[in-house]
């Protein structure tokens, strides 16, 4: 059967994202304040956000940008972020998202791969982003948020004098956001996000979670991420509110900012709601203007989410459900749920169907109460892969049903617990982690003679990478810190190997294809 949201359809928002955003609320709020630093002093105004991405728009556009051009924004979250993502959508650029502790060679591949002819960094990260050029090849220049020798600043930007672009932008059609999924084949994929798909996700939360002046978010979980994109910048922006804006999480500074700033609405993934349930540091802060508080990006125990509202005197922690394929929002718990089942993820928002598949026979669909493939379908899908239109097939059906590779069941009032996951991504600390990547990565170790990695469980209840190693005969005494140090050098931090266990042999299938079913059951998960 195909569920229906219990909300009325929102209209299509077939806007420019820009607009979308800022077209109501920078002539509402003119002079209430939109971002702060939270590390700092600054803070920037609707009118002044207003203005300056227009500027940012007019310098990127005088310096060559030209509609249909990438930009790639590498950068942590600071208050120019949303001034420069604004400023290059305006100008006709599609903003492929990059993660600012991407090694070099993991941010050339995203690069060449979205054919990215802008880099926008900071100065701390300049280096990686110049090796990154380098090796992709076809950047037409490297800009910087703050100052560095050689390099055009954001700042200067905001003193041009040249023309605003008047840019046609068809929002149903050109892309907005380029960031980079995995999907469920383990092969990063830049995922098309049109202007309105993305815009449309923003009208169909605001039921659910509905913001505006006077609240206070707290934006540590990185815009890269497009639940970062979505719930710490796009929507709150959209809606009048301030969000206070954090480089990295660390927890006291985290704790500070909540208490310095009055933040009074937290959207985190689930190790946060670990540090605010179980931390004794959290003691040492005044939280009482917290009035809610938003977990997703993983999946959250039902314990610990409760073990934390108890400790900060808060109703029930809201769970939230989507993926980048999705812009990403489809489910999430309402703010005015008053008694949501402990581990529900929420219920359908407006303009979204869901079916739940047979797990034996995808074509039909699970009983009901059983549990199946989650499919979707509505405005927010993507417009499908970047160059990759056979993987776009597999992931979006012929009806326009995304297979998002969950497993999940629905109860009798609506609302969906996702209890597994049928695609391989290990999901650490909130960001993807692709199995493939790694592999690939551990067999050009002179010492492997095959490896797998799944994601293993540790003592936190987070999901950590784990590699399953079989060594080379010659290999001598190969040990776990040599595999983890070699992939550490190599990749991303939150992609390293973190647990590593010596084999016999890989279970394969007769195709090749590794079964990490059986790894999984090894590990009892």
């Amino acid at each position: 059967m195909v569920f229906h949201s219990e909300y009325a359809d929102v209209p299509a928002v077939s806007l420019p994202i820009h607009d979308a955003v800022l077209g109501r609320s920078a002539a509402a709020y003119a002079d209430e304040v939109a971002l702060v630093d939270g590390a700092g002093d600054l803070t920037l105004t609707y009118g002044m956000l207003d203005a300056y991405h227009r500027r940012v728009a007019a310098a990127l556009a005088e310096a060559g940008l030209r509609k249909g051009d990438v930009l790639a924004l590498h950068s942590p979250n600071t208050v120019a972020y949303p001034v420069v993502f604004y400023g290059a959508t305006r100008a006709g650029a599609a903003v492929t998202t990059v993660h600012p502790l991407a090694t070099p060679e993991e941010f050339a591949k995203q690069l060449r791969d979205s054919s990215a002819r802008w880099i926008v960094t900071v100065s701390p990260l300049l280096a990686a982003a110049r090796r990154a050029a380098e090796l992709a090849g076809g950047v037409a220049e490297i800009f910087v948020c703050d100052q560095a020798e050689g390099h055009r600043s954001v700042l200067e930007m905001l003193g041009s004098a040249a023309p605003e672009p008047a840019v046609a932008i068809d929002p149903d059609e050109d892309v907005a956001v380029l960031p980079y999924s995995s999907g469920t084949t383990g092969v990063p994929k830049g995922v098309m996000l049109t202007h309105r798909s993305i815009a449309t996700n923003l009208a169909q939360l605001e039921p659910a979670i509905p913001m505006g002046p006077g609240d206070r978010i707290l934006a540590v979980l990185p815009f890269f991420h497009i639940y970062g994109l979505t719930a710490l910048m796009n929507a709150p922006l959209r809606q009048g509110a301030t969000v206070v804006v954090l480089p990295r999480f660390e927890l006291d500074q985290f704790l500070a900012a909540i208490e310095k700033h009055r933040i009074n609405a937290l959207y985190v993934a689930p190790p946060i709601v670990l540090a605010l349930a179980k931390h004794p540091a959290v003691a040492r802060y005044d939280l009482s203007s917290l009035e809610y508080v938003v977990s997703a990006a993983a999946p959250l125990d039902a314990r610990l989410a409760q073990a934390c509202a108890r400790r900060l005197g808060l109703p029930p922690v809201r769970q939230a459900y989507g993926m980048t394929e999705l812009s990403p929002g489809t489910h999430v718990v309402p703010l005015d749920a008053t008694d949501p089942p402990p581990g529900a993820v929420g219920k359908l928002l407006p303009g979204t169907e869901m079916r739940i598949l047979s797990l034996d026979d995808p074509a039909e669909d699970a009983g009901p109460g059983e549990e199946g493939e989650i499919a979707i379908r509505g405005p927010q899908v993507m417009k499908g892969y970047l160059g990759r239109p056979d993987a776009t097939a597999a992931m979006i059906d012929a009806e326009g049903w995304v297979h998002t590779g969950d497993i999940g069941r629905v109860d009798a009032d609506g609302w969906l617990f996702v209890v597994d996951r049928v695609k391989e991504l290990i999901k650490y600390k909130g960001f993807q982690v692709a199995p493939a990547e790694l592999e690939a990565l551990l067999l050009t170790h002179d010492g492997v003679a095959d490896a797998a990695v799944i994601g293993a469980y540790d003592e936190d209840g987070n999901e950590v990478p784990k590699a399953y190693v079989v060594r080379q005969p010659d290999a001598g005494e190969l040990t776990a810190d040599d595999i983890i140090a070699f992939v550490a050098g190599k990749v991303a931090p939150y992609k390293k190997i973190r647990r590593v266990e010596f084999i016999d042999g890989v279970p394969r299938a007769a195709s090749g294809k590794i079964l990490r079913r059986e790894l999984r059951e090894r590990e009892g998960a």
